[in-house]
């Protein structure tokens, strides 16, 4: 059976790039679609040429023999596509040999930017081009699931009617996430057990043979311990109570979690270290489903208590997706703000929200903006379209499913709808 391919947004952007000389290297967590990316733009061109490492044979030439895998899969052609790049140990050196030394175009592919960096980056300062590719982002998700409300989402024209009905597809989003293979899956219960599999998949062959970590069970209580505590300040001796692990070890076990991407780190924003926090850290999960597979619970939204940390991970998600570094502002008072996006030069202050009350400004959104007089501020709720004016300071209201969209502008309804309850 063929299989499916789903519109990527990241499609567009390494097209742009074929034409030039330098490598593009695609990272990013395992199953989140990197190899079919890949043989999707290597299908659209003339004399190119698709070689995995997990291919032992391929990957030793490579390694032992750099003239002949030259002579085989280099010498006469115009692209080369090299997946699983990261089993290459010492790729990198081997790969700036091969750029310097011919024209072949290169694209490669690896789960781990950590291996990329470590291994191969030191080697191709200049000559490489890095791209980030996430599971599916709720547009990609919705685009799949329903081009009509994408457009209506993306190009003007949503309405109360259509919010309600986007809404539905963001509860099946914060639940079971957008890994492409859960995303195809049909049943709910499917859904889970591939989710399971990726879990185990990622513990196997992330930790164990790539990272070279024996303490993989160790590892699955510290993913266990930070679902459970999203969002919140990190607390090291806890985590060191929960997993086994020192707390001198838990820094490189978080970065492993980082690296492989299946966390992002918020760090603090601050301008003045005697009132605002300026280390403690927060975590988050770069995919909803994998957050809930870990802890086992797959309950409809309706029915949970977490309902708020599902908002605020999927928030968190979207942002890093959208290319923007996750901050969070608090002052040692007490006084805080969920996410601070800093884009083309501006602040932005984003507030999660479970429902919009009469005070529709938390006293922390007015300290924030009464201290950095921010151009525009964000407000996301489930249901809840409007702007308003704060000290200055544009705000926008909007449902969480936009959070991508309100980063970039209002979303650009025809006639924004009245406040919903």
């Amino acid at each position: 059976m063929k299989e499916v391919y789903v519109e990527r947004d990241l499609e567009k952007k390494v097209r742009k790039y074929l034409k030039r000389k330098e490598i593009l290297a695609i990272v990013g967590a395992r199953q989140c679609g990197k190899t079919t990316l890949m043989k999707r733009i290597f299908e659209g061109l003339e004399n190119a040429m698709f070689i995995t490492f997990e291919d032992r044979e391929i990957l030793e030439l490579f390694a032992e023999d750099t003239n002949l895998f030259i002579k085989k899969y280099v010498e006469g052609i115009d692209y080369l596509f090299i997946d699983e790049f990261q089993y290459a140990r010492k790729g990198g050196k081997i790969l700036k040999f091969i750029y310097d030394t011919h024209s072949t175009k290169i694209i490669i592919s690896g789960s781990s930017v950590a291996e990329l960096s470590v291994q191969s980056l030191k080697f191709l300062v200049g000559r490489i081009f890095v791209f980030t590719l996430a599971p599916f982002s709720f547009g990609e998700f919705l685009r799949y699931r329903d081009s009509n409300l994408y457009a209506m989402l993306t190009k003007g024209g949503l309405t109360k009617k259509s919010v309600e009905f986007i809404n539905r597809f963001y509860d099946e989003y914060v639940i079971y996430g957008g890994y492409p293979a859960v995303v195809l899956a049909g049943t709910e219960d499917e859904k889970a057990e591939v989710l399971k599999g990726i879990i185990n998949t990622y513990l196997l062959r992330e930790i164990k043979e790539i990272m070279q970590i024996s303490d993989d069970y160790k590892v699955s209580k510290l993913i266990k311990a930070l679902s459970l505590q999203i969002g919140g300040l990190v607390n090291y001796s806890e985590l060191s109570q929960l997993t086994g692990f020192r707390q001198y070890e838990l820094a490189k076990y978080m970065s492993v979690l980082r690296n492989t991407f299946v966390c992002l780190e918020s760090r603090p924003f601050f301008r003045n270290k005697r009132k605002e926090l300026v280390k403690a850290p927060r975590m988050y999960f770069l995919d909803n489903g994998f957050r809930n597979a870990a802890i086992g619970n797959f309950m409809d939204v309706g029915m949970r208590t977490d309902r708020g940390v599902l908002n605020e991970n999927f928030v968190a998600s979207e942002i890093f997706k959208a290319g923007i570094e996750l901050h969070y502002w608090r002052t040692k008072a007490g006084a805080e703000v969920d996410f601070i996006a800093e884009k083309g030069g501006f602040t932005i202050p984003v507030e999660v929200k479970t429902v919009i009350s009469n005070e529709k400004y938390t006293r922390s959104f007015r300290n924030f903006i009464s201290d950095y007089k921010p151009r525009k501020g964000i407000i996301l709720s489930r249901s809840f379209m409007k702007e308003a004016g704060l000290n200055g300071t544009d705000v926008i209201f909007a449902p969480l499913f936009s959070v991508a969209h309100a980063l970039q502008g209002q979303p650009r309804g025809a006639q924004l709808p009245s406040p919903m309850p």
